[in-house]
């Protein structure tokens, strides 16, 4: 099928479905149950980037501009730009241990429910066979279809599948190798691994900002992203954040309808997740990146961090969080209606690192015993009490928070309310303020009866009072370096 052939499909499909390319009518739809549900994924940034594992997943871009600690590196490691050029890391790309298996079986002992590859991230090289370009991983490279394989797999073990594009990106990616003698150059024509790098560089923080993508452009990133919905039919599809930018609308809103159209022919529900404003309100899964929300919102949503400070994709100068600031992190997202997407970077040859492992081993056994607080919750009346302030909005994860005993996090599932003590009390003291009891029933406060409580793993038998202070009540035998969670049941 050539590209205008597939152009009139898209367009048949959005003329024949129930939702139509305007916001007004992708604004009726309706997050997934499963999604609202789910409340941790795992998100896979891996591709040819991770060959020379050095500093990010922006290598592609940073090894084109002349000076950066990427483009010295390159030199003194792989030769002059001319000879070397990123393409020339696609043979190497051979991944040689990949196991799909393995992958999905770490992922769902670590607790997630769904999982989120890259399948084309900035530097255009995409994960799986395309008719659109020869640069990928089936062709070329390990010669994989390794967004099949993680499809396959997930299917197999039960986590659901979805996928991420960051072909937006790409038309500017590498352009400052026009700047100097490197191997792009032109003529580059559609379906080139390079092309079309634009020499101008954007304002990244403007989203009318020069270069425009020209029509070509814009369509191609359409049939790449239809092209991915149709061969993996994906229940989440993941943007990056360029897509924001007003270039981008109509193509974005033909997109949107298409796919939720065709999830109504698929017969499930489907969802996008969208940075800042690239969608309309209502249209979509609102996301923050390596970020969240201090306050509990009305609407869910998703945080998407990793498990390195630094970088997305595997190098060998990762700053690694630690088990228990994840744990903690989860947490919080989920007690204000939020999912964390939590991202892993394998290495080249498809291994993941031992440090990444023992990570995701951490988080699932934590939730293998407190998991009922988290999955199929809902968010309480409270979302959280206690002193810590929690930071808000993109990249104010950089830091860890330090929680006290008096900080919960609240969460309501089953018809029982779970109390998450972030740091608890090597004296087994708790007070939880929010749980206090008030004779005046017209105050807006907690006026259930309390029957039992009880420590998620814990055989411990809990006596507990409650006056206008709080509820509270002493145990003997809990002790843990990780958030612990006490379940209400509630009469």
């Amino acid at each position: 099928m050539n590209n205008k052939q597939y152009l009139s499909q898209i367009e048949a499909a959005i003329q024949n479905g129930p939702y139509a390319p305007t916001w007004s009518s992708l604004s009726e739809y309706e997050i997934p149950r499963w999604f609202k549900d789910a409340k941790f994924g795992i998100f896979i940034h891996w591709g040819l980037y991770s060959v020379p594992a050095f500093n990010n997943e922006w290598y592609s871009r940073n090894m084109y501009i002349q000076e950066t600690p990427e483009y010295r590196h390159h030199i003194d490691t792989y030769g002059l730009h001319k000879d070397f050029g990123y393409k020339d890391f696609i043979p190497m790309f051979t991944a040689e241990k990949f196991s799909a298996e393995e992958w999905i079986t770490a992922f769902k002992e670590a607790g997630a429910k769904y999982i989120v590859p890259v399948a084309e991230h900035h530097d255009g090289f995409q994960m799986y066979p395309s008719e659109l370009s020869h640069f990928n991983a089936a062709e070329m490279g390990p010669k994989k279809d390794i967004i099949g394989s993680l499809k396959e797999e997930a299917k197999k073990q039960g986590l659901v599948f979805a996928a991420s594009s960051h072909r937006a990106e790409h038309q500017w990616f590498m352009g400052n190798g026009k700047d100097f003698e490197s191997d792009i150059k032109e003529p580059l024509k559609r379906g080139d691994f390079y092309w079309p790098s634009v020499q101008q560089q954007p304002d990244q923080q403007d989203i009318q900002s020069e270069p425009y993508p020209d029509e070509e452009y814009l369509e191609d990133w359409l049939l790449r992203t239809c092209e991915l919905i149709d061969k993996y039919h994906p229940r989440l599809l993941y943007f990056d954040w360029w897509i924001q930018h007003e270039a981008y609308k109509e193509q974005v809103r033909k997109m949107a309808a298409y796919y939720y159209n065709k999830g109504e022919e698929y017969g499930f529900p489907v969802g996008i997740c969208y940075k800042q404003e690239s969608l309309a309100f209502g249209s979509g899964i609102v996301d923050v990146e390596r970020g969240k929300f201090s306050e509990a919102k009305p609407y869910p949503w998703q945080t998407d961090t990793a498990i390195a400070r630094n970088s997305w994709c595997y190098t060998n100068t990762l700053d690694y969080k630690t088990g228990r600031e994840i744990i903690c992190y989860l947490c919080d997202v989920v007690s204000k209606n939020g999912s964390l997407l939590l991202n892993v970077g394998p290495k080249a040859d498809g291994t993941i690192d031992r440090k990444d492992r023992d990570i995701l081993k951490e988080i699932g056994q934590w939730l293998s015993i407190n998991g009922e607080a988290v999955y199929e919750s809902r968010c309480w009346r409270f979302a959280q009490e206690g002193p810590t302030e929690e930071k808000e909005g993109q990249f104010s994860d950089g830091k860890e928070t330090v929680y006290t005993s008096q900080d919960f996090r609240f969460t309501a599932a089953h018809g029982n309310i779970y109390a998450i003590c972030m740091s608890y009390p090597k004296d087994g003291r708790v007070t939880i303020r929010s749980l206090y009891k008030e004779k005046d029933l017209n105050k807006p406060v907690f006026q259930g009866i309390l029957h039992k409580i009880s420590v998620l793993g814990s055989e411990e038998a809990i006596s507990f009072i409650r006056d206008g202070e709080g509820l509270h009540f002493q145990t003997r035998t809990v002790e843990s370096d990780y958030p612990v969670v006490i379940k209400i049941e509630v009469e």
